[in-house]
């Protein structure tokens, strides 16, 4: 292993290099791992555009990637205490979290109460050194065993997975279930089928274009948003009544309207996507019709449990996997992806 590698590097909103820069070393509990595959996240194109200043990342220059997978190759002290080997391979998760707050003993680690307080707590590719190089480092409880059936490219899809399946959760999705999904992307499109793992009876995508065409191809229900109004075509679906769970994967103002929308007295929306301005909601619905509108942050224990479903294609993340590029071509990569033209869904990065 030499002493340098290749890392995407942002140097400020929208500029980026490839760069040569130093190998990093694992510390206590912590292992490093050579980066086989990553995926482009919806959050990289924000981080990369400067949408969340000082907060994702805290300051540039600055290198993302939190969805990735690859082997160990060298383990930090205490690392092989917890089981790892040199040549294990894995599959990277972004939570690096305190584990003694509240919320960490609750099992709720990704809303730690210590959260980006140095020394305490990690988000890897948001406020820490990400995965976009050829070598990450990552603590022992963010790393997962992958599955010897699994490539490292839908191992990189683990982590998305493991979202979708969170959102699912959070969701409350019960055999039987009307299900609606506003936002055709990869976290759509996996929350679909983390909705049938939960015992959906019925699952509707609302979204547009070739997204759209895809959640056709794997089965579900569709409403293209751009035909006319998706929340009148969704109760017409279902007697007027609307769907039982929405999981809002979208994160725009007007899908989240939609979702509240689409809801049939006493639903539940879970919502994953992250608006980057203001929301307006109508909250004498919320209160008179008893909707319940939840959070919901990345994963919490669902990366071991979503594992077996992505192994046995139940989970179908090799579905979402649409592009690949060389790390070198980064910048090419992320245009392609922002491109709704372009059909990407999900992108993979092979540094």
């Amino acid at each position: 292993m030499t002493s340098t590698m290749e890392a995407l590097v942002v140097t400020e909103p929208n500029r980026l290099e490839i760069r040569q820069v130093p190998v990093p070393t694992p510390g206590p509990n912590e292992v490093l791992a050579r980066v086989r595959a990553v995926s482009i996240c919806g959050t990289d194109a924000h981080l990369v555009r400067g949408d969340y200043p000082g907060f994702w990342p805290l300051a540039f220059p600055f290198t993302p990637g939190h969805e990735w997978a690859g082997e160990i190759v060298t383990l930090g002290p205490g690392a092989e205490l917890y089981g790892w080997r040199v040549g294990d391979r894995v599959a990277g998760t972004s939570h690096d979290a305190c584990g003694v707050c509240q919320k960490c003993v609750e099992g709720r680690y990704n809303v730690c109460e210590n959260y980006g307080k140095e020394g305490l707590h990690r988000q890897y590719g948001h406020n820490y050194t990400g995965a976009d190089a050829t070598y990450v480092v990552h603590g022992v409880k963010t790393v997962f065993r992958l599955p010897d059936s699994l490539g490292f490219d839908e191992g990189a899809l683990v982590d998305p997975a493991s979202i979708a399946l969170h959102v699912a959760n959070r969701g409350a999705v019960q055999p039987g279930d009307t299900v609606a999904i506003t936002g055709a992307g990869a976290i759509g499109l996996l929350s679909g089928d983390a909705a049938l793992i939960r015992g959906a009876g019925r699952v509707i995508v609302v979204g547009r274009g070739s997204r759209l065409h895809k959640a056709a191809e794997l089965g579900f229900e569709t409403v293209d948003s751009a035909a006319g109004d998706p929340v009148s075509a969704v109760r017409a679906m279902t007697d007027g009544l609307g769907v039982d769970v929405v999981l809002e994967c979208a994160g725009v103002p007007e899908t989240v309207r939609w979702a509240l929308g689409m809801l049939r007295r006493g639903g539940r929306c879970a919502a994953v996507g992250i608006p980057t301005q203001g929301v307006e909601i109508v909250m004498q619905r919320l209160v008179l019709d008893e909707l319940e509108l939840v959070g919901s942050r990345a994963s919490a224990g669902e990366m071991r449990r979503v594992m077996p479903h992505v192994a046995q294609g139940r989970m179908r993340v090799s579905e979402m996997i649409t592009h690949r590029f060389p790390l070198s071509d980064y910048e090419r990569a992320m245009a392609t992806f922002n491109d709704r033209s372009s059909g990407a869904i999900k992108i993979i990065i092979n540094p």
